[in-house]
């Protein structure tokens, strides 16, 4: 498509803005209500594939539900001569990536980029729609310059669409969790695991998982952990780096619950930061939800609970082949270097978490009845708690 060409007699479009592995973004010009846009096209080689063109379609509708000032906002949907095309808020342009890109950021910077995150992402989950792709590139700068918003839900998880292929994983593998490596669903923790990720690195000014090499990236993300904050930068305050550090730790029941839960953390609320860890449940079935998105709800801190001592998620099942395999699977357009987007999405519920069992009791032998001519039996007290 040339420059300055009329989409469906309404949008002019011209320069390319972004390019990504299923779509660009041109700069666009509402000619009937007089206000600049971001369009994105589908690919020209794509557009004969049914199913991409539904995961594009599906993208459209499903950010068009998502109304919040920390979201791209979705204008309008539309096909012109065979190419479908979404009419998008057109933002400055610059991302988060831009902005790491010119060192580590001040802790107070950082701070408020991950609640604006954070907000946008809880109301996305509340709607039933993961993201699955939360990295610095899709986090663009407002208008005011003085916010951000989540954008590119392009392979968010959409109830009744199968948009993972077997044998593939879709999104972008230096920000994937390890249950994602290891193959497992989508769910609303991965996406907090990646917002913890973007924190280390916006803190840092590089990569959690610096690793080109697909396999050794992999293989990373299985079998270490990042060191903590608090021993590469001293000056980030102490919630902030334990905030982060909890989001990220290779075990799931460490991490935080929801994404009003650790926006409640890194506010500094003390219940949210000493609320006990979520539980490890089967992961949900995709579902989509009928009518208007609902608002996110508000973080409930939970009593706290006793710690579970685990073993790591499944360390020894998983072999170089089996990793070097996963590897080779990936998405290529999911692998690209990234992409300068702006975007949208689509639905899937998110996680929820069992409570743990009961800490089990440990009973005390009934006393022996005082023998004659001895002194008088003692009672024994309550049963004291097994501590684990």
């Amino acid at each position: 498509m040339t420059g300055h060409e009329m989409l469906v007699d309404r949008y002019a479009v011209a320069g390319v803005l972004g390019r990504g592995g299923m779509a660009e973004v041109r700069e666009g010009w509402d000619t009937r209500l007089n206000r600049p846009v971001a369009i994105k096209l589908l690919h020209p080689t794509l557009t004969a594939d049914p199913g991409i063109r539904r995961r594009f379609e599906d993208e459209a509708r499903s950010a068009a539900r998502l109304c919040h000032q920390n979201i791209v906002t979705v204008y309008d949907f539309g096909d012109h001569q065979g190419t479908p095309f979404i009419v998008l808020e057109r933002l400055p342009g610059q991302t988060l990536a831009d902005i790491i890109a010119t060192g580590p950021m001040p802790a107070a910077h950082v701070r408020s980029v991950l609640d604006d995150v954070l907000a946008g992402l809880g109301v996305a989950h509340a709607a039933g729609v993961l993201h699955r792709d939360i990295k610095p590139g899709n986090i663009l700068v407002a208008a005011t310059g003085d916010s951000m918003k989540v954008a590119d839900f392009g392979i968010a998880k959409t109830g009744g669409a199968a948009h993972t292929m077997t044998g593939q994983i879709v999104g972008t593998m230096s920000y994937m969790s390890p249950e994602r490596v290891a193959g497992a669903p989508a769910s609303v923790g991965d996406d907090l695991y990646a917002v913890g990720l973007m924190g280390y690195e916006a803190l840092l000014g590089r990569r959690a998982f610096p690793q080109d090499n697909p396999a050794a990236l992999a293989h990373a993300i299985m079998d270490s952990t990042p060191a903590p904050v608090a021993a590469v930068r001293t000056d980030v305050d102490p919630v902030l780096a334990a905030v982060i550090d909890r989001a990220i730790a290779r075990n799931p029941v460490q991490r935080f619950a929801s994404a009003e839960h650790m926006r409640a953390a890194l506010a500094g609320d003390q219940r949210a930061i000493r609320a006990g860890v979520a539980s490890v449940g089967p992961r949900p079935a995709t579902k989509v939800l009928t009518g208007h998105p609902i608002p996110a709800a508000p973080y409930v801190p939970q009593p706290a609970r006793r710690r579970v001592r685990t073993y790591g998620i499944a360390a020894g099942a998983l072999s170089v082949l089996a990793v070097s395999a996963f590897a080779l699977a990936m998405d290529p357009a999911s692998s690209a270097p990234d992409p300068q987007p702006v975007s949208t999405s689509a639905p899937a519920a998110p996680a929820t978490s069992a409570p743990p069992p009961p800490s089990p009791v440990v009973q005390q032998p009934a006393p022996e009845p005082p023998q004659p001519g001895g002194p008088a039996g003692r009672g024994h007290g309550k049963g004291d708690k097994k501590r684990g």
